[in-house]
């Protein structure tokens, strides 16, 4: 068999490629187009879908930082002690300590009630024990989603009366989520939490006491709410109030 025999044996059977390089490109060009135009859409598609999600799930930091928050001074005789009101979460608890803030009717009242371990109350009474006159109880903010942890102010009321909340209240000494149970029909509103002081919460938790009268539970040194006073926004950022909130 001659080289030329070869060659025809091996290559005669290949198609004319001149041919088929104009047919090849145009389906390819076809493909390229059908992918791109199948493609588009669906990416089209995942971007609103990523945008809905951003717009509609903030994240915990966003969140934290929708929640405006009323910043007050507490002075006692043991220190003093930095709130930060939830006006978001809790507006109806919030706006009701402030309005005895602004009536000064919390200045010189006692922490009547003290149980190591739990909370400490006051609001209600001066030195010896002498109630104060309050106004009318308020809605129970029970639900708002914040708990009776550690720190956290809330409405002290009466046992089965879920809206008799006036102005006392306690702060927790431990996280007390039984609180948070509707165990009368309702839990314990909280309105706040300590920002700075802890010590000063704890020197108070930790006072002696005993029963007095009618009362159990009375710090047997008195323990006075010298004052109460509600702080500009510049003074809560001028005390690194709302930098300790992070």
């Amino acid at each position: 068999m001659t080289d030329s025999s070869l060659a025809n044996q091996t290559y005669g059977a290949i198609p004319d490629m001149k041919k088929l390089i104009p047919i090849a490109v145009l389906a390819l060009g076809a493909a390229v187009f059908a992918a791109v135009a199948f493609a588009q859409p669906s990416t089209e598609s995942k971007a609103k879908e990523a945008a809905a999600q951003v717009v509609s799930e903030p994240t915990q930091e966003e969140a934290v930082q929708e929640d405006k928050m009323v910043y007050v001074e507490m002075v006692t005789s043991k220190g003093t002690m930095y709130i930060a009101l939830n006006d978001t979460k809790a507006p109806i608890s919030t706006a009701n300590f402030l309005s005895y803030v602004e009536d000064g009717f919390y200045d010189n009242t006692i922490f009547h009630r003290v149980i190591k371990g739990f909370m400490i109350q006051g609001g209600g009474f001066a030195e010896g024990l002498k109630k104060k006159d309050p106004k009318a109880g308020i809605k129970n903010e029970w639900t708002n989603g914040l708990k009776n942890t550690r720190g956290t102010i809330a409405m002290a009321r009466l046992g089965n009366q879920p809206d008799s909340g006036t102005s006392q209240f306690f702060i927790n000494l431990a996280d007390n989520g039984f609180l948070d149970q509707p165990r009368d029909g309702a839990g314990y509103a909280v309105f706040g939490h300590l920002v700075k002081g802890e010590e000063v919460l704890d020197a108070i938790g930790n006072a002696k006491t005993a029963p007095q009268g009618m009362h159990g539970d009375v710090p047997v040194e008195t323990i006075t709410i010298n004052s109460v006073t509600k702080l500009s926004e510049e003074k809560a950022i001028e005390l690194g109030l709302v930098e300790a909130e992070g």
